[in-house]
C-alpha cells in the first residue's frame, strides 16, 4: 500500500489514507449525497402534467395575443414582460400543452439550485453546500414554483444571482463584482417586482461586511448603484403605476405570526436541526463558531429574515396584503443558506449525513403521500368542461365570476370574454357557450348584469348557469335568492371548489 496521505473529503474535514481510500471517501459520498439531491428534485415533477391554476392561464392569456401585445398586456398583468416573451418563445416552439410550459420555470429552477449551492460553496464546505441546496429544493414555495407557469423561478434566478455576486465581490473587491452586483439586483425586478424587496437586505448586509471592506473605494459603490439605477429606468413607470392601483391587488388575509415563524422555519427542517444539534451537544461534536462563522450567518439570517419582515410589514401596516408563500421564496436562498449554516458547526461527518438523509426521507415521503401530490394549485378546468358540455344542450348562456380581485375594480369586458385578463381560464380552456362577465364580488355591479340576465330568462323561460370559485359564492347565493320566483336552481357540480349552479325555469321543470 502507498505511503499514507492526509487528504480533504466532500466535508473539508482531513482523511487520513492513499489514493485508493481517497477514491472510496469520494466514490461514497458521490453516490449518497447525489442520490439524495435525485430524489428530492423528483418531488418537483409530481404535478408537472396537472392542468393550469387561475395565476398560469393569466400568464398563457399574456402570450395568447402574440408577440406584438405582450407588452401592452403584461401591464394589465402588473409586471414586466421579460418571463412573457420567453414563455412566449417557448409556446412558438414547442406548443402549448401544460407541461410544455413548464419547461422554463423547471430549467430556471434547476439553474437556481445550483447558484445557490455555488454561494454555500464560496461560504462553507462542499458537503455543506450540498445541504443548503437540498434544502433549496425541498422548500414547499420551491416545490410548488418550480413548474409554476409564472415568473417566480426566473426571479429566484436572479435573486441568488445577486447573492452570489454579492458575496463574490465582498471576498474580492473586485469593480467587475460590483457592476455585476448592480446589474443583478436590477434584473431580479425585471421578472418580479416584490422580490426586489431582497436589495434592502443587501444593503443592510453591506453594513455588515462593512468591517471586512475598509479598503474598498466608494467608486466600487458607485459603480454598483449606477448601473442598478441605468437598468432600472425601464421598470421605474410600471413600478409607479402598481403603487397606483395597490388597492385593487388585495387578494389575502391578514396574517398570524405563527406564519411569519413559519416562513423562516418551513416544515421539519427545525425539527431535524434540533435533533441533531443535541446529539453533536451531547458527544461534544458541537462547535463554537468564530468571529468570521459569525459574520457569515449575520449576512445569510439577513438575506432571509428582512425580506420576509418587509412582506410581513407590509401586509400588516396597508391594505396591500403580500404576505403569500409564492412572494416569500424570495427569502428562500437565504433561508436555506442559514440553516446549512448550522450544520457546518456539527463536527461530525456522520451526524451530517444523518441530517441529510433524515430531510430527504421525511421531505420525500410527505411530498409524495400527500393527497394533493398529482395538484398544482386549483383549476378551472374540469368546472368549465362541465359547464360548457351542459350549456350545449340547449345553448344556455353561462354567468361567470372573475377570481381575480381586480374584477371587482374594472368594468366587464364587452367583447369576448376570454379577450380579458378578468377572465383568463377562457384564454386556455375554451369552450362554446355564451358568456356573461360578472365581477368576483357581489357589488353593485355584479347586481346590474345579475338583474338583466335573471329578468331576460325569466321572459324567454330560458335555462342559464352560474359559476364562481368561494369568493363568489355570495354572488351565487344572491342570484338565487332574485330568481326564486322564476327558476328553480341547484348546485349541479363542484370542482375545486368552483361551484356549477343551474338555473331552470320553473314552468318547465314543473312538467
Amino acid at each position: 500500500m502507498s505511503e499514507a496521505a492526509v487528504f480533504p473529503d466532500l466535508t473539508g474535514e482531513a482523511v487520513k489514507g492513499g489514493p485508493v481510500e481517497k477514491r472510496n471517501y469520494e466514490r461514497v459520498s458521490f453516490v449518497l449525497y447525489g442520490l439524495a439531491v435525485v430524489a428530492a428534485l423528483s418531488v418537483w415533477f409530481l404535478a408537472i402534467r396537472a392542468p393550469l391554476w387561475l395565476d398560469e392561464t393569466g400568464s398563457y392569456w399574456n402570450i395568447a395575443g402574440g408577440f406584438r401585445r405582450i407588452w401592452a398586456r403584461s401591464i394589465e398583468l402588473n409586471s414586466f414582460p421579460a418571463y412573457y416573451y420567453i414563455l412566449w418563445l417557448t409556446n412558438l416552439l414547442f406548443g402549448s400543452k401544460e407541461i410544455v410550459l413548464r419547461i422554463p420555470s423547471v430549467l430556471a429552477m434547476g439553474a437556481t439550485t445550483y447558484v445557490v449551492y455555488r454561494c454555500g460553496r464560496e461560504l462553507f464546505s462542499r458537503e455543506v453546500a450540498v445541504m443548503a441546496a437540498l434544502l433549496f429544493i425541498l422548500d414547499r414555495r420551491i416545490v410548488f414554483e418550480a413548474i409554476d407557469v409564472r415568473p417566480y423561478g426566473f426571479a429566484l434566478l436572479m435573486t441568488s444571482l445577486a447573492i452570489l455576486r454579492f458575496i463574490r465581490w465582498s471576498k474580492t473587491n473586485r469593480p467587475l463584482y460590483a457592476a455585476l452586483f448592480g446589474i443583478g439586483c436590477a434584473w431580479i425586478f425585471y421578472f418580479h417586482y416584490l422580490f426586489g424587496c431582497i436589495v434592502i437586505a443587501f444593503a443592510i448586509c453591506y453594513v455588515i461586511e462593512r468591517g471586512r471592506w475598509a479598503l474598498v473605494e466608494w467608486r466600487q459603490v458607485a459603480i454598483a448603484a449606477g448601473c442598478f439605477v441605468l437598468l432600472m429606468l425601464p421598470v421605474c413607470a410600471r413600478l409607479w403605476y402598481l403603487h397606483q392601483t395597490r388597492n385593487t391587488h388585495v387578494f389575502a388575509d391578514a396574517p398570524a405570526f405563527r406564519s411569519f415563524l413559519r416562513a423562516l422555519a418551513p416544515g421539519v427542517v427545525p425539527f431535524v436541526f434540533l435533533g441533531i444539534g443535541v446529539i453533536a451537544a451531547a458527544t461534544r461534536k458541537l462547535l463554537k463558531p468564530n468571529g468570521e462563522s459569525l459574520r457569515q450567518f449575520f449576512v445569510c439570517a439577513t438575506l432571509a429574515f428582512v425580506p420576509v419582515a418587509i412582506l410581513y410589514g407590509i401586509t400588516l401596516a396597508t391594505p396591500l396584503h403580500v404576505f403569500v408563500e409564492r412572494y416569500e421564496a424570495v427569502a428562500v436562498p437565504g433561508i436555506a443558506l442559514s440553516w446549512a449554516w448550522l450544520l457546518s458547526l456539527v463536527d461530525s461527518r456522520s451526524l451530517r449525513l444523518l441530517c441529510f438523509m433524515a430531510l430527504v426521507t421525511w421531505g420525500a415521503y410527505g411530498y409524495y403521500t400527500s393527497p394533493r401530490a398529482g395538484l398544482h394549485g386549483f383549476t378551472w378546468k374540469y368546472a368549465l368542461e362541465f359547464a360548457d358540455a351542459n350549456a350545449a344542450q340547449d345553448g344556455a348562456p353561462l354567468l361567470i365570476c372573475s377570481d381575480l380581485p381586480e374584477a371587482d375594480f374594472h368594468s366587464m369586458p364587452a367583447g369576448p370574454a376570454s379577450e380579458s385578463m378578468l377572465f383568463s381560464p377562457l384564454s386556455y380552456y375554451k369552450i362554446r357557450a355564451r358568456v356573461v362577465p360578472m365581477p368576483r364580488a357581489l357589488n353593485e355591479q355584479a347586481e346590474l348584469i345579475g338583474r338583466n340576465v335573471s329578468s331576460q330568462a325569466a321572459l324567454r323561460h330560458e335555462r342559464f348557469l352560474a359559476i364562481g370559485f368561494r369568493p363568489s359564492y355570495p354572488t351565487l347565493r344572491w342570484l338565487e335568492e332574485l330568481t326564486a320566483a322564476s327558476h328553480t336552481a341547484r348546485v349541479v357540480g363542484s370542482f375545486d371548489g368552483i361551484q356549477v349552479v343551474e338555473f331552470d325555469p320553473q314552468n318547465i321543470a314543473a312538467k
